[in-house]
């Protein structure tokens, strides 16, 4: 997606181990290093990325709540500095988890793209996530977050 079509929110959906980071870097690597870099920097939120602490994730349930709300915020300054693209790359297993998300992209005339990685219903694609997934979410976690998965109708 280029600039000339405006601005751009991706909203990342899937279970842990989905592909959603991947995506979200093959789709980078494909506009060019110093476009990609910039979203890195200035366009690209993820609550887990305040769950690393000198380079190691240290996941802390007490905190999720405040780390959600932290990016957020961090989403929404983005685009009221008028940043091309951004992404939030979260496991969005409810439709009111990214709902604020849609909302303050949309009031701020930005294209929205919600894309939901994997099948999260499917028990070989829960396995798979189970094993993949960088921060050792074991299956049992993942089922039960799949079994919580809001998908559209």
């Amino acid at each position: 997606m280029s600039d000339q079509q405006g601005k751009l929110a991706i909203i990342m959906r899937g279970l842990p181990g989905s592909g959603k980071s991947y995506w979200v870097n093959t789709y980078l690597k494909g506009l060019g290093l110093e476009q990609a870099n910039h979203i890195k920097q200035y366009g690209y939120f993820s609550t887990d990325s305040f769950f690393v602490k000198e380079g190691h994730y240290k996941f802390n349930p007490k905190l999720l709540s405040q780390y959600h709300q932290a990016n957020l915020t961090a989403f929404i300054n983005a685009m009221a500095n008028n940043e091309p693209t951004v992404i939030c790359d979260n496991t969005n297993v409810a439709k009111w988890e990214f709902m604020a998300y849609e909302a303050a992209a949309k009031s701020l005339g930005y294209q929205v793209r919600v894309l939901l990685i994997g099948s999260p219903k499917d028990p070989h694609h829960q396995q798979l996530c189970a094993q993949r997934n960088n921060h050792k979410v074991p299956l049992n976690h993942i089922k039960t977050m799949a079994r919580l998965f809001e998908l559209d109708d």
